[in-house]
């Protein structure tokens, strides 16, 4: 795996002085309201080291966030103006992931389609910040904590794939131990379980969990995506131990495309899957 050097995500897209910018505006309308990093954090569901990297413009400010700042600082729209302006310097930025990953990563960007088989853990796609600081807290070897902010922010801006105009088809399928298991504790487990039910509930997504009762599996191979890129043909991803594969093959796309359709109607239907979650959440 090869380790890139730290990148903010303004040095990465060239709109330095926007992200700083708007981080100053952040801070300065933070403080006049007399708010700690913390208790802003708490407010807009982000950590206290998450505003401190936006305030300082290493870390891109998503428009929800600025949108629900907006009106907690009483910032008079003045958040909600820069939004469309963000969204742009968002669409320009260049993928920043390790070497390894940026081309699967571009391909991603530009998915029409998306189908995706998770059994050991939770997609990068559907994480949630606290879910996937945590994920990349416990690796080993451990890495700084400027690396992990850095594949933090990276992961977080892969999540872009869901506002573009149009959205890409997206079928999920997580295996039911992968949604029990509390990752980063109780507190953060919960809150990815309510990411999975937003992504899940929309429109173009379908999420399914594979109920780890079924007597019948037809995909105990491992995990692997299938993406349809914007006027390219089906390609396959797969990663195990840090060890990636992009499949290009027709013939072996093919197969893997018709091992999805199987484990899709061997596990629950998306409408099934959410009111699991629900119940684990204790929402039903």
């Amino acid at each position: 795996m090869v380790k890139r050097g730290a990148e903010t995500p303004a040095e990465a897209n060239g709109t330095t002085g926007l992200f700083t910018a708007v981080g100053k505006m952040l801070r300065v309308l933070r403080e006049r309201k007399g708010l700690t990093q913390k208790e802003f954090g708490a407010l807009v569901a982000y950590g206290p080291d998450a505003i401190s990297a936006i305030e300082r413009g290493v870390r891109t400010p998503q428009p929800d966030l600025l949108e629900r700042a907006d009106d907690i600082l009483d910032a008079g729209n003045l958040l909600k103006e820069v939004i469309p302006e963000v969204k742009e310097a968002m669409a320009k930025a260049r993928t920043r992931h390790p070497e390894w990953y940026r081309n699967y990563a571009a391909l991603e960007a530009e998915a029409v389609s998306l189908y995706d088989y998770s059994p050991l853990s939770v997609l990068g796609l559907l994480q949630t910040e606290d879910h996937s600081r945590a994920v990349f807290t416990q690796r080993h070897p451990p890495l700084d904590e400027e690396t992990i902010e850095q594949r933090v922010a990276d992961r977080l801006s892969r999540q872009q794939l869901f506002e573009k105009w149009p959205p890409p088809e997206c079928s999920f399928i997580l295996e039911q131990s992968v949604i029990e298991r509390p990752i980063g504790g109780p507190s953060v487990h919960a809150g990815q379980l309510r990411q999975l039910l937003r992504i899940g509930r929309m429109r173009t997504v379908q999420l399914q969990v594979m109920p780890t009762d079924r007597a019948q599996h037809s995909c105990l191979g491992g995990p692997f995506t299938l993406l349809i890129p914007k006027g390219q043909e089906q390609v396959a991803y797969m990663e195990i131990q840090g060890y990636p594969r992009l499949v290009v093959d027709r013939e072996e796309v093919r197969l893997l495309a018709a091992r999805y359709g199987i484990i899709r109607a061997q596990a629950l239907r998306p409408d099934e899957s959410l009111e699991l979650i629900e119940k684990m959440l204790g929402e039903k």
